[in-house]
């Protein structure tokens, strides 16, 4: 079976976020690193809709799991100064 890769700025269009390289180095230095006891999807961050999203790509391994697993390390890195 053939899965689609996609990019950052495809994911945070996916999710209705900025997608140029500048806004999405702001929203992971904004709310990065995220504590490691949290789930991706729980972060308070999200809205409901996005959380879904999250969970339910990581849940059916879906195309976007690849970039969604990449989001989560992103975020679990200490803010970048």
């Amino acid at each position: 079976m053939d899965k689609t890769f996609h990019r950052f700025s495809e994911l945070f269009a996916q999710m209705g976020l900025a997608t140029s390289g500048p806004d999405i180095e702001a929203f992971l230095r904004q709310h990065s690193p995220l504590a490691g006891d949290i789930a991706l999807a729980d972060a308070a961050f999200w809205t409901p809709a996005q959380a879904a999203f999250l969970r339910e790509e990581l849940r059916e391994d879906a195309d976007w799991a690849e970039v969604v697993d990449q989001l989560n390390v992103a975020l679990r890195a200490p803010s970048p100064t």
